[in-house]
């Protein structure tokens, strides 16, 4: 007879199980080390601060759950173990992403992030938020052209604009940095108009130039370089995009995140024909 999947019915169940490793920080200290190196009794007592008399019941019982063996007088995960490990390392990476900036993710709407990028919310551990103040009313729009300054290439999703920046671009483009740009359908009806319709005609003819237009509803201002990440988001609760405030990292973890999530838009978008932007014109 199979058991009903419903995860609360199998929680209820199992819940002396699961609370026996996630209530104990040895038990998580220990998955977390051993999912990187194996390592002696020692090694563990270093990196969880505790001593062998407190740690070795710990252990034990990670043993008899077949979660870790001993090879070679050091311990390791067993298959299964990897396993556990890596979705409690996972658990402690998002509640830690998520933590670490919680007011900027609380603020502001992420119903259309994907959730497998949401799942990832780790990978910005490493960001600083830059926000507008009454001191500094372009803050962030400093810092934003402070990360494309020397950039090699620019990737960008965009569901708002401004004329400085359409002409940062441009001059971008006409340097020989390769820029490609993610919009939508509102951005493009921008686009064909004055101030912006100049600037795309100046660097239409440029191969190093592209837009990419999805019909998905972007809520999502990005920014990634070889080297940068620039997140902005709309305000919770509101159709208005909240430019006063963006995350900013230079941490590898971070900046593949905006350029997996910049490909993953790119992937379900279709090239816009420049032309067709001033072909009435």
């Amino acid at each position: 007879m199979y058991f009903d999947m419903d995860p609360i019915r199998m929680y209820e169940k199992h819940l002396k199980l699961i609370h026996s490793i996630y209530s104990s920080r040895l038990k998580i200290q220990t998955l977390l080390s051993l999912n990187q190196n194996n390592a002696s009794l020692g090694r563990l007592r270093e990196v969880t601060g505790s001593t062998s008399q407190a740690l070795i019941p710990k252990i034990r019982s990670l043993e008899k759950q077949g979660l870790l063996e001993v090879v070679n007088h050091e311990y390791c995960l067993t298959p299964l173990g990897r396993v556990v490990a890596m979705n409690v390392e996972g658990f402690v990476l998002l509640i830690g992403g998520i933590d670490q900036h919680h007011t900027f993710f609380t603020d502001h709407d992420l119903s259309d992030l994907p959730v497998t990028f949401l799942t990832r919310i780790g990978d910005l551990y490493n960001s600083e938020p830059k926000q507008d103040t009454t001191t500094d009313m372009f803050n962030v729009y400093s810092h934003y052209l402070e990360i494309l300054k020397d950039a090699a290439y620019i990737h960008g999703i965009s569901s708002v604009t401004s004329p400085g920046l359409a002409r940062f671009i441009a001059e971008k483009v006409v340097t020989g940095i390769p820029v490609e740009l993610i919009v939508n359908d509102e951005v493009i009806g921008l686009l064909s108009k004055e101030p912006y319709v100049s600037n795309v005609q100046e660097i239409a003819g440029f191969s190093n130039f592209s837009v990419w237009v999805t019909d998905e509803k972007l809520r999502v201002g990005l920014t990634v370089t070889e080297k940068y990440l620039s997140l902005g988001l709309f305000k919770k609760d509101t159709h208005l995009y909240d430019s006063s405030i963006d995350l900013f990292s230079s941490d590898s973890h971070a900046v593949a995140w905006g350029e997996n999530l910049f490909q993953y838009y790119k992937e379900r978008s279709t090239k816009l024909d420049l032309a067709t932007l001033f072909k009435e014109k």
